[in-house]
């Protein structure tokens, strides 16, 4: 009797804490068959992770925390493990600290492979499976780029997989408004050449094509690199873009030098740009786009990433009042479909069994489509249900992920701060400002140099 009385009780316990966890997920299991739960269900029967603890720590706080935890109820409702988040805007600072005196979490979660990279090499993160790795390769779109991006070197030299990439951004976006293009009889380009070609229509219509702006405060300059490094990407190889990142092709060199002109083509026009070529540098790239949006529109082109929306008038409806079109390659060069782009990497800072776990659920589709199905989330994970998307504007950026051939991290992320933060920012404002593309190279360049 007195084991039937234990062992209910237990059974009651067990139930209860299901149903907390239960109590806390976004949508319920099996309710919406926009959802995979399939995925959910066979990883529910899989890992049995109670009295686990994890812990997990990250640069999110707030609206984006909560985000983060609402996939996170769904490991924890799972696997029965109790899962620990804790975010921080010092995150980069307190990770360090964190492994350095031997109280790293289980995870963490790296807003650049930067900082993973510098870690793995001097011991501090652990090595994700081959499994992992070819799981990688089979089911992202671009899956040899998101390995490629997650593989450093360890301390003894050994190169290895450490980051599994979840929750993606993407760069390489133009901006429009739709009814502008309507009015005026306007095509969305597919292609490089058609959009150079859209540049002169316009300016052959008495209209202005471009608003581009790359005030920034004390970061001014940043906007012209992503438009270098996606410009690299379409007139160079891959491979050519990695070399440049790691200072193997150096910012002076023909090709980095005709990525920059490149630029210059859309930037160093009068014509081509809102307020002329010198009021490029002393824009804000906040107030840039809202000249698309004037009666009469001050322009009808802006390229910025995902996030510039936030800075559009207030009520307007994306898709409806403002759209945005793949940023597109060449016809001419043989160079497929790449992407500029940036994202977060999960590492292993303290291996455990529900570590191990945690980085197999993130590669269920259950754990993207619940964070795909509210908001700032996007995935290049081919196994997911586009449908699942929030809106049609995620849905369309999520298929332009699903499109690439190549995919690329902010180039100017991944250089020494110097450079990607410093003399990239001032030369290109220099080249705006009528330095030749040369000049700003060999400036580049010899800061880069000088660095020890």
């Amino acid at each position: 009797m007195k084991n039937k009385i234990l062992n209910s009780a237990i059974a009651l316990a067990i139930l209860s804490s299901s149903s907390a966890f239960a109590a806390d997920l976004k949508f319920q299991p099996g309710e919406d068959n926009t959802f995979n739960w399939a995925s959910y269900e066979q990883f529910k029967k899989d890992v049995n992770l109670k009295g686990e603890t994890l812990t997990i720590k990250g640069p999110w706080l707030g609206a984006d925390k909560d985000l983060a935890e609402s996939v996170i109820a769904y490991f924890e409702a799972a696997t029965g493990a109790d899962v620990q988040y804790a975010g921080s805007d010092s995150f980069e600072q307190q990770i360090v600290i964190d492994v350095q005196a031997g109280s790293a979490p289980n995870i963490a979660i790296f807003p650049q492979p930067g900082l993973a990279a510098d870690l793995a090499s001097k011991g501090f993160l652990s090595p994700l499976s081959a499994d992992t790795e070819k799981w990688v390769k089979e089911n992202y779109a671009a899956g040899s780029s998101w390995v490629d991006l997650g593989t450093f070197t360890d301390k003894k030299g050994n190169k290895n997989l450490f980051g599994f990439f979840y929750k993606v951004d993407l760069k390489s976006l133009v901006w429009f408004i739709p009814e502008n293009f309507e009015d005026a009889g306007y095509q969305v380009p597919k292609t490089m050449e058609e959009l150079k070609a859209l540049t002169k229509q316009i300016v052959a219509d008495g209209e202005t094509p471009w608003c581009i702006g790359l005030g920034s405060g004390a970061a001014t300059g940043w906007p012209a690199t992503d438009w270098v490094e996606d410009l690299m990407l379409r007139t160079q190889s891959p491979k050519d873009y990695d070399r440049w990142i790691s200072n193997d092709l150096k910012f002076n060199d023909p090709k980095v030098v005709q990525a920059i002109e490149e630029f210059g083509w859309f930037a160093s026009n009068d014509k081509f740009v809102d307020g002329g070529a010198r009021a490029v540098a002393t824009s804000d790239f906040r107030e840039s786009p809202l000249g698309l949006f004037s009666s009469p529109p001050k322009c009808y082109l802006h390229k910025q990433a995902s996030f510039i929306p936030s800075f559009f008038p207030e009520g307007t409806k994306l898709g409806l009042d403002a759209d945005f079109f793949y940023f597109p390659a060449y016809a001419s060069k043989d160079l497929g479909k790449p992407v500029l782009g940036a994202g977060t990497m999960w590492g292993i800072t303290e291996d455990s069994k529900a570590a191990q776990a945690f980085i197999a659920f993130l590669q269920t589709p259950i754990a993207h489509e619940v964070w795909m199905a509210q908001s700032g989330f996007l995935t290049p994970y081919k196994g997911v249900n586009i449908n699942a998307y929030g809106n049609d504007t995620l849905k369309k950026q999520g298929n332009i992920l699903l499109d690439a051939t190549t995919f690329r991290f902010d180039g100017s992320d991944l250089m020494p701060g110097k450079i990607g933060a410093g003399a990239f920012w001032t030369g290109m404002v220099d080249y705006t400002g009528g330095k030749s593309a040369q000049e700003v190279g060999d400036y580049i360049q010899g800061t880069w140099d000088a660095l020890k």
